[in-house]
């Protein structure tokens, strides 16, 4: 099984998440699956992170179509799945409508593993005005009633970052609002962006007391792995049905991406990702 992950970072110029990321997939995903790392054109922002510059939504949605773009490169490469690695889920259901292959995102498949966990999700993460884009998200998922608070840590990427180095800090950080978030309600906790998440799975932080952690790139992985399994064996795919659904005609796909200057990437896309196999 061959997945695609698609980061929201430039993800070759930040060797300690990079690194991080490689491990955890060889420590979590089956022996049998290849996850290839890709990052986002370094020319889409000036830095390897793009922090605030996704925290509006136009900005964002410019962002967007290099996530549905990748999921046709990689349905047209082989690729039996793509995950995009990031909470916002950016063009998700774009992409779904588009391909053939599952494609999981993040947040939403963090969500439904938190719902079955506990009963009042919280989330700490530290890009803050995200926060309306994740609770519109977790209605369009139906899990608008179990999300509770979401509170943001006092660190941010580059920290964590630095945390690869220097942990106590971070943890500390991240404990604190985390245990906010507790008094607030909630009984189990999302790390909302992936660098947090990696970091907190890298020093074994799963749970504060009673409260699960989850393990978001765990949960988006294997979930990659069950809807593929399930394609595979027993013939279940994604709905056509609906506005959000429908796969557009084919032609009319390749003449609009021609015409807005986006069907010349499909053609010219290489595989130029990072290969990771399970250790396990």
């Amino acid at each position: 099984m061959k997945i695609w992950h698609q980061s929201l970072t430039s993800i070759e110029q930040v060797p300690q998440y990079r690194d991080a990321v490689i491990a955890h997939i060889q420590k979590v995903a089956r022996p049998d699956v290849e996850v290839v790392l890709h990052g986002m054109s370094s020319e889409t922002y000036p830095t390897d992170y793009p922090g605030h510059f996704i925290t509006y939504s136009y900005l964002q949605n410019l962002h967007r179509e290099q996530f549905i773009r990748n999921a046709l490169i990689a349905e047209s490469a082989g690729y039996d799945c793509m995950f995009i690695g990031t909470i916002p889920d950016v063009g998700l259901l774009e992409a779904r409508s588009l391909v053939d292959i599952p494609v999981i995102g993040y947040g939403q498949a963090s969500m439904h593993i938190a719902s079955m966990l506990g009963d009042k999700i919280g989330i700490v993460n530290f890009l803050e005005p995200l926060q309306d884009q994740l609770r519109y998200n977790a209605g369009r998922y139906g899990l608008a009633q179990k999300l509770g608070p979401i509170v943001q840590t006092k660190v941010g990427f580059y920290d964590i970052l630095g945390g690869f180095n220097n942990p106590e800090p971070v943890i500390d950080s991240f404990i604190e609002s985390a245990k906010i978030v507790i008094e607030q309600g909630a009984d189990v906790i999302i790390p909302g962006e992936g660098p947090m998440n990696v970091f907190l799975a890298t020093h074994g932080i799963s749970r504060i007391d009673d409260v699960p952690i989850v393990d978001s790139f765990a949960a988006g992985l294997k979930m990659c792995e069950s809807l593929t399994d399930l394609k595979e064996k027993s013939g279940v795919t994604m709905t056509r049905k609906g506005y959000f659904n429908a796969k557009p005609p084919e032609e009319a796909v390749k003449k609009l991406r021609a015409f807005y200057g986006q069907e010349s990437n499909i053609h010219e896309g290489l595989d130029f990702g990072l290969s990771v196999k399970s250790k396990v």
